[in-house]
């Protein structure tokens, strides 16, 4: 069977996409033809006539030759034309590959009117053929399962009305309904309703997330309980559907180190048995001893199974919620022992919240909270936000104030109904003569990060602001350090807060107050001093550093530069996914390795054995066979399982 050739289209509808690069995975998981399917009716016909011809031949039903078995010929020449056909193809384009050496041994036992035992060789192969396209058929099966989610029609609200319309005929921008039990189509907004939505497929997530507006949804996933109505922020390829498509296209596309080696190796072997096999025949003349050899060294472990393990790491990250764009960076990830990570929009959430509020005697934390959050009513500042959002969490009244003069870098100094408000830092509060009491309201580790409000030339107290930290991130580096990788916190934030951080999540070196330029050279510093370093972030100003690590890695809701910097994407932010996706590449490598060591092993064996004439061609062949299943099996064993 031909290798399926399809040029992917850029404007197809986003299914049919997923359909042919799924229908292309399994392409590159052997280098044999007829192994990118599972099991066809012409393969069936042959393997039965095949196995028809051994019985015949070996009951002597129709022998009208005493040398020559008629039925042998035809029956070997139906099988071999599969085997024969790469193997000449293989020879055209300069490649030596196990088909050619198995059809040389094929001809050789005809050639010395072993026709049973041709038969059964080709019987063999054909079969083992048969269940290692099923094998990868399984791998392309899992990849179809990641990419084949979304729905071709979709409810979209235009001019006051609900129409039907086609996914690929949507805009961004646009309102579209999605009911209990669908599919989302695109990556969106949610504007209306609340349910909960199923994001495994994506995420990876064991649990619904519940969907309020203002929150977002990714296309993919199943919205479970109620009805939503999603402004469409991302369509096609560039929603966190399509960026899994466009990691199995890439991934395709590139070749990792370690399939080239698994090449050259698989070329090396097949040289290295027709050499064993010219030198039994030197030394003993044994025409069955010398097919033996030929037969038993056997390749097709590695050839098949490496890139087959590869697609199954690339495909259960996805399925884990981690991009990998291409199996080099999925090796390369097996080697990092140094994990860099930016601390604001990674560690954190980059987004102040309140974390505390102290009050002064005399006064209470609802006080300084209603207070300061009048003053901040027209403040644009990023920690001003955070104190009007607590204050509307709180369902606290506020008035919008009078006057509202704003000093940079010191505070705010407004009138509400007839008080004198300030709100800043202890300089502004001090220049305007107000004393601070901090016995009875404590002080803030962090000067940077507290609020301190006055009203009527009195101090009420502080309010602590912090960026606040992800769930995951102190199991995340606990999990990191259990592996033995070194964890470095690099970050353009003050020393205080990084150490702070550093402490709270455990963190091993800290390079705080690092200018964006300087982060790309910390980066490069590191792996000069031969440590394998992957990189975390999300900003624009970790663009550099991202590409100067041994493998980027951004975060799913980080900048657009930072996505196309990094060569893997954590589509749910989850840190925990990132230890995952390491533990993966790991163990993608460990299989990779045990089929490099076992087939060495059973080749060397194999091939000494047949040299003493202690393997005869069939026994050779069933070993050859059982090896080369074994290790396609062992690398199937990435493949991520059905949901």
């Amino acid at each position: 069977m031909p290798h399926v050739k399809e040029s992917l289209p850029t404007d197809a509808a986003v299914p049919a996409i997923a359909e042919s690069v799924a229908m292309k995975a399994g392409d590159d998981a052997h280098d044999h033809e007829g192994h990118d399917h599972g099991f066809e009716l012409q393969e069936g016909i042959r393997i039965a006539l095949v196995a028809v011809a051994a019985a015949l031949v070996w009951f002597r039903v129709w022998e009208p030759f005493a040398h020559v078995s008629i039925i042998g010929i035809v029956g070997t020449l139906i099988g071999i034309y599969p085997i024969l056909k790469e193997a000449t193809e293989n020879v055209m384009e300069r490649r030596m590959t196990m088909e050619l050496s198995m059809t040389i041994a094929i001809f050789a036992a005809l050639a010395i009117g072993q026709f049973f035992t041709a038969l059964i060789i080709v019987l063999f192969v054909l079969i083992a053929e048969v269940l290692e396209g099923l094998t990868v058929q399984r791998g392309r099966t899992a990849i179809r399962e990641l990419l084949n989610l979304l729905p071709n029609e979709v409810t979209v609200r235009r001019n006051g009305r609900a129409e039907q319309r086609s996914t690929e005929s949507i805009r961004a921008g646009e309102i579209i309904e999605v009911n209990p039990g669908a599919r989302i189509p695109v990556d969106g907004d949610v504007v209306g309703g609340n349910s909960f939505v199923d994001q495994a497929t994506i995420t990876g997530e064991s649990l619904p997330v519940e969907k309020l507006p203002g929150t977002s949804v990714f296309a993919g996933t199943v919205n479970q309980s109620g009805a939503l109505e999603i402004r469409v922020t991302r369509i096609g390829r560039d929603t966190a559907f399509g960026r899994i498509l466009n990691a199995v296209e890439e991934a395709e596309r590139s070749r990792a180190p370690i399939q080239k080696t698994a090449d050259r190796l698989a070329g090396y072997l097949v040289w290295f048995a027709l050499g064993c096999a010219v030198l039994t025949f030197i030394i003993t003349r044994n025409l069955t001893s010398t097919i033996s050899v030929i037969i038993v060294a056997g390749a097709c472990g590695i050839a098949a199974g490496t890139p087959l393990a590869i697609l199954g790491g690339i495909g259960r990250s996805a399925r884990e919620g981690a991009i990998i764009k291409g199996g080099l960076y999925l090796e390369l990830l097996s080697s990092v022992d140094t994990v860099v990570f930016d601390k604001t929009g990674t560690l954190t959430y980059g987004k102040p919240e309140v974390t505390s509020i102290l009050a002064a005697d005399g006064h209470s934390e609802q006080e300084v909270l209603q207070i300061a959050s009048m003053a901040e009513q027209r403040s644009e500042h990023p920690l001003g936000k955070a104190i009007v959002n607590k204050a509307a969490e709180a369902q606290l009244e506020v008035f919008a104030p009078e006057e509202f003069k704003y000093a940079p870098g010191k505070g705010i100094d407004c009138r509400v109904d007839h008080r004198r408000i300030l709100v800043g830092n202890r300089a502004f509060l001090r220049d305007n003569n107000i004393v601070i009491v901090l016995n009875g309201a404590g002080s803030h580790p962090d000067p940077s990060s507290e609020i301190l409000v006055a009203c009527n030339g009195v101090y009420l107290g502080a309010i602590g602001i912090a960026d606040t930290l992800r769930p995951e991130a102190k199991q995340s580096v606990a999990a990191l350090h259990a592996l033995g990788i070194r964890t470095v916190l690099l970050t353009g934030d003050a020393k205080l807060v990084a150490e702070s951080i550093a402490k709270e999540v455990g963190i091993d070196v800290i390079h705080a107050e690092v200018l964006p330029d300087q982060k790309s050279e910390v980066i490069r510093q590191l792996v000069k001093s031969g440590q394998k370093v992957a990189m975390v972030g999300d900003g624009i100003n970790d663009a550099p550093a991202l590409m100067q690590a041994t493998v980027g890695i951004a975060m799913g809701s980080g900048t657009d530069v930072a996505r196309e910097s990094a060569k893997i994407m954590l589509i749910g932010n989850n840190l925990l996914r990132l230890v995952d996706t390491i533990k993966i590449s790991r163990r993608c490598h460990r299989t990779i390795m045990q089929n490099f060591a076992g087939t060495l092993a059973v080749d060397s064996v194999g091939v000494g054995l047949a040299a003493l004439g202690m393997l005869n061609p069939l026994l050779a062949a069933f070993i050859h066979v059982a090896s080369e299943l074994t290790f396609i099996l062992n690398s199937a064993r990435l493949l991520p399982r059905r949901r």
